[in-house]
Protein backbone atom coordinates (compact mmCIF):
# COMPACT_ATOMS: atom_id res chain seq x y z
CA UNK A 1 0.00 0.00 0.00
CA UNK A 2 1.38 3.57 -0.66
CA UNK A 3 2.22 5.84 1.85
CA UNK A 4 0.21 9.15 2.03
CA UNK A 5 1.59 12.36 3.75
CA UNK A 6 -0.01 15.22 4.52
CA UNK A 7 0.57 19.03 5.92
CA UNK A 8 -1.80 21.76 7.00
CA UNK A 9 -0.19 25.28 7.61
CA UNK A 10 -1.56 28.77 7.85
CA UNK A 11 -1.92 31.27 4.83
CA UNK A 12 -3.73 34.36 4.58
CA UNK A 13 -7.16 33.25 4.25
CA UNK A 14 -6.72 30.18 6.89
CA UNK A 15 -5.62 26.77 7.36
CA UNK A 16 -4.95 24.82 4.33
CA UNK A 17 -4.58 21.09 4.05
CA UNK A 18 -2.34 18.90 1.48
CA UNK A 19 -2.57 14.96 1.07
CA UNK A 20 -0.15 13.17 -1.33
CA UNK A 21 1.68 9.80 -2.11
CA UNK A 22 4.53 8.84 -4.53
CA UNK A 23 2.25 9.19 -7.67
CA UNK A 24 1.14 12.90 -7.07
CA UNK A 25 -1.58 15.08 -4.92
CA UNK A 26 -4.39 13.35 -3.53
CA UNK A 27 -6.29 15.85 -2.24
CA UNK A 28 -6.33 19.70 -1.20
CA UNK A 29 -8.36 21.63 1.35
CA UNK A 30 -8.93 25.13 1.39
CA UNK A 31 -8.78 27.35 4.00
CA UNK A 32 -10.62 27.42 6.94
CA UNK A 33 -10.48 29.08 10.33
CA UNK A 34 -9.42 25.95 12.32
CA UNK A 35 -6.29 23.78 12.22
CA UNK A 36 -8.48 20.84 13.57
CA UNK A 37 -11.18 21.03 10.91
CA UNK A 38 -9.08 19.84 8.14
CA UNK A 39 -6.90 17.47 10.16
CA UNK A 40 -10.13 15.79 11.19
CA UNK A 41 -11.09 15.26 7.38
CA UNK A 42 -7.74 13.93 6.82
CA UNK A 43 -7.81 12.00 9.16
CA UNK A 44 -11.59 10.45 8.41
CA UNK A 45 -10.75 9.99 4.71
CA UNK A 46 -7.31 8.51 5.11
CA UNK A 47 -6.77 7.29 8.60
CA UNK A 48 -2.83 5.89 8.12
CA UNK A 49 -1.73 8.90 6.71
CA UNK A 50 0.71 10.07 8.39
CA UNK A 51 2.32 14.19 8.94
CA UNK A 52 4.90 15.41 6.67
CA UNK A 53 6.64 19.13 6.89
CA UNK A 54 9.02 18.26 4.00
CA UNK A 55 7.19 16.60 1.44
CA UNK A 56 4.89 19.72 0.27
CA UNK A 57 7.79 22.42 0.85
CA UNK A 58 7.53 23.93 -2.46
CA UNK A 59 3.92 23.49 -2.88
CA UNK A 60 3.50 25.32 0.56
CA UNK A 61 5.29 28.45 -0.67
CA UNK A 62 3.32 28.84 -3.66
CA UNK A 63 0.25 27.97 -1.95
CA UNK A 64 1.15 31.12 0.58
CA UNK A 65 2.01 33.28 -2.07
CA UNK A 66 -1.48 32.86 -3.62
CA UNK A 67 -3.34 33.75 -0.84
CA UNK A 68 -1.27 36.80 -0.67
CA UNK A 69 -2.62 37.86 -4.21
CA UNK A 70 0.58 36.88 -6.62
CA UNK A 71 -0.20 34.75 -9.22
CA UNK A 72 0.80 31.25 -9.08
CA UNK A 73 1.00 28.30 -11.37
CA UNK A 74 -0.01 25.16 -10.29
CA UNK A 75 -0.25 23.31 -14.06
CA UNK A 76 2.80 21.16 -13.46
CA UNK A 77 1.72 19.71 -10.02
CA UNK A 78 1.41 16.00 -10.62
CA UNK A 79 -2.03 14.85 -9.51
CA UNK A 80 -3.17 11.24 -8.31
CA UNK A 81 -6.57 11.15 -10.24
CA UNK A 82 -7.39 7.16 -9.17
CA UNK A 83 -11.04 6.26 -9.24
CA UNK A 84 -12.42 8.75 -11.87
CA UNK A 85 -13.34 7.90 -15.23
CA UNK A 86 -12.08 8.58 -18.74
CA UNK A 87 -14.16 11.36 -19.06
CA UNK A 88 -13.80 13.24 -15.48
CA UNK A 89 -10.14 12.39 -15.44
CA UNK A 90 -10.14 14.55 -18.56
CA UNK A 91 -11.80 17.15 -17.60
CA UNK A 92 -10.38 17.90 -14.49
CA UNK A 93 -6.02 17.54 -16.44
CA UNK A 94 -7.84 19.75 -19.09
CA UNK A 95 -9.05 22.59 -16.14
CA UNK A 96 -5.71 22.63 -14.87
CA UNK A 97 -4.63 24.68 -17.56
CA UNK A 98 -7.00 27.19 -16.80
CA UNK A 99 -4.46 29.77 -15.79
CA UNK A 100 -4.25 32.52 -12.66
CA UNK A 101 -7.20 35.30 -13.67
CA UNK A 102 -8.45 33.18 -16.46
CA UNK A 103 -11.96 32.12 -16.31
CA UNK A 104 -13.72 29.39 -18.31
CA UNK A 105 -17.44 28.26 -18.91
CA UNK A 106 -19.04 25.18 -18.46
CA UNK A 107 -19.51 24.59 -22.28
CA UNK A 108 -16.24 25.47 -23.08
CA UNK A 109 -14.62 23.34 -20.48
CA UNK A 110 -16.90 20.74 -22.06
CA UNK A 111 -15.99 21.35 -25.41
CA UNK A 112 -11.79 21.28 -24.56
CA UNK A 113 -12.40 17.55 -22.81
CA UNK A 114 -13.77 16.25 -26.26
CA UNK A 115 -17.67 16.38 -24.57
CA UNK A 116 -19.30 19.46 -25.83
CA UNK A 117 -23.08 18.28 -24.56
CA UNK A 118 -21.61 17.42 -21.17
CA UNK A 119 -22.00 20.97 -19.67
CA UNK A 120 -24.29 19.94 -16.86
CA UNK A 121 -21.85 16.80 -16.57
CA UNK A 122 -19.09 19.18 -16.08
CA UNK A 123 -20.83 20.80 -12.71
CA UNK A 124 -20.81 17.17 -11.67
CA UNK A 125 -17.05 16.97 -11.89
CA UNK A 126 -16.58 20.06 -10.69
CA UNK A 127 -18.58 19.16 -7.47
CA UNK A 128 -16.60 16.08 -6.88
CA UNK A 129 -12.76 17.88 -7.57
CA UNK A 130 -10.85 16.43 -5.23
CA UNK A 131 -8.32 18.62 -5.56
CA UNK A 132 -9.56 22.81 -5.54
CA UNK A 133 -7.47 25.22 -6.32
CA UNK A 134 -4.40 22.87 -8.05
CA UNK A 135 -7.55 22.01 -10.21
CA UNK A 136 -8.55 25.44 -9.96
CA UNK A 137 -12.66 24.47 -10.50
CA UNK A 138 -13.36 28.07 -8.59
CA UNK A 139 -12.42 29.46 -11.90
CA UNK A 140 -15.65 27.72 -13.63
CA UNK A 141 -18.40 29.62 -14.43
CA UNK A 142 -21.41 30.52 -16.23
CA UNK A 143 -21.80 30.84 -19.65
CA UNK A 144 -23.24 34.59 -18.89
CA UNK A 145 -19.88 34.71 -16.82
CA UNK A 146 -21.65 34.78 -12.97
CA UNK A 147 -20.12 32.90 -10.85
CA UNK A 148 -22.34 29.45 -10.61
CA UNK A 149 -22.08 26.71 -7.72
CA UNK A 150 -19.17 25.98 -5.32
CA UNK A 151 -18.92 23.06 -3.26
CA UNK A 152 -15.52 23.84 -1.52
CA UNK A 153 -14.77 24.70 2.09
CA UNK A 154 -16.66 28.43 2.73
CA UNK A 155 -19.44 27.67 -0.84
CA UNK A 156 -19.75 30.21 -3.15
CA UNK A 157 -18.59 32.94 -1.06
CA UNK A 158 -15.17 31.81 -1.25
CA UNK A 159 -15.19 31.04 -5.50
CA UNK A 160 -16.49 34.45 -5.48
CA UNK A 161 -13.48 35.77 -3.36
CA UNK A 162 -10.87 33.74 -5.30
CA UNK A 163 -12.14 35.13 -8.44
CA UNK A 164 -11.52 38.66 -6.81
CA UNK A 165 -7.95 37.91 -5.67
CA UNK A 166 -7.17 36.76 -8.92
CA UNK A 167 -8.27 40.37 -10.53
CA UNK A 168 -6.08 42.10 -8.71
CA UNK A 169 -2.67 41.63 -10.33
Amino acid sequence: MEAVNYDIFKTNWGWFGLLGGEKGLIRTYLPVLQKDIIRNRILADFPESITSKTEFSMLKTRIIHYYQGQPVDFSTVGVQLDGFSGFQQRVLLVLKTVTYGQKISYGELAKLSDSPKAARAIGSVMANNPLPLIVPCHRVVKADGSCGQFSGAGGTETKKRMLELEKQE
